[in-house]
């Protein structure tokens, strides 16, 4: 009988697939952005066989090579990858609420808590610092929707500190791309503990809008609704 695949062997295709498509994605977006890695993986290798020659020791330096070469590739080109998704997504309604659902740590992320006819949005986020509110829109219209949007939960958020973010390409806004590093240098307020009954109050809180219809990047996820997710 014939042995059934196993779960590393299913996944292996998967991966191999998502990278051919990353790979595709970046290609189209940048012409030099494969070039570029190939470079960094080459002159990785380039450098350990140099090492090599001059010490004498070029066969244990070329798998050494082979190994940082390839480290260094991937590196590069998840970081080319990551600012690809950026630009393409920057600009686009409900942009900021891909890039919070994918923070690392212990977030919880509501989308779209509140929001006007002009598609500007604010989304929710509770975690260490405290509770965030993240809106994505001009300033001169976001700014009354976070004032609104932070008197809505001031009584359920009690004494927790609550800090606007506006992203955005404004003076004074936070570019999408940066917003992830922006939250994660916010000081830690809160403990565990707390963060799961500000979580249960802001619960209770009934969801006033969902997020607004607009175009939105192909392959970018968004969120089914204003349900909030811990992550």
């Amino acid at each position: 009988m014939a042995k059934k695949p196993t779960a590393g062997a299913e996944e292996r295709p998967g991966r191999i697939k998502q990278i051919r498509l990353v790979a595709s994605m970046v290609q189209a977006a940048n012409k030099k952005a494969l070039p570029i890695v190939f470079a960094a993986a080459i002159g990785t290798l380039l450098l350990f066989v140099i090492i090599g020659l001059l010490t004498g020791g070029l066969i244990l330096m070329i798998p050494m090579g082979i190994l940082a070469g390839t480290a260094v590739g991937m590196i590069v080109f998840g970081q080319i990858a990551q600012r690809t998704q950026y630009k393409l997504i920057s600009g686009q309604p409900g942009a900021a609420a891909s890039v919070l659902e994918t923070m690392r740590g212990n977030w919880t992320v509501t989308p779209a808590v509140n929001a006007n006819r002009t598609m500007d949005v604010v989304h929710r986020v509770v975690g260490r610092p405290g509770v965030i509110l993240v809106s994505e829109g001009p300033a001169a219209r976001v700014g009354p929707l976070l004032g609104a949007e932070k008197r809505r939960i001031s009584r359920a958020a009690q004494e927790v500190p609550i800090y606007n973010i506006q992203v955005g390409e404004e003076e004074g806004q936070i570019p999408i791309a940066k917003l992830q590093r922006h939250i994660a240098k916010l000081p830690r307020n809160l403990k565990k503990v707390e963060v799961g009954e500000v979580n249960d109050r802001l619960r209770a809180l009934p969801q006033a809008l969902k997020m607004p219809k607009g175009p939105m990047p192909k392959g970018v996820r968004m969120p089914k609704g204003p349900k909030p997710r811990s992550r």
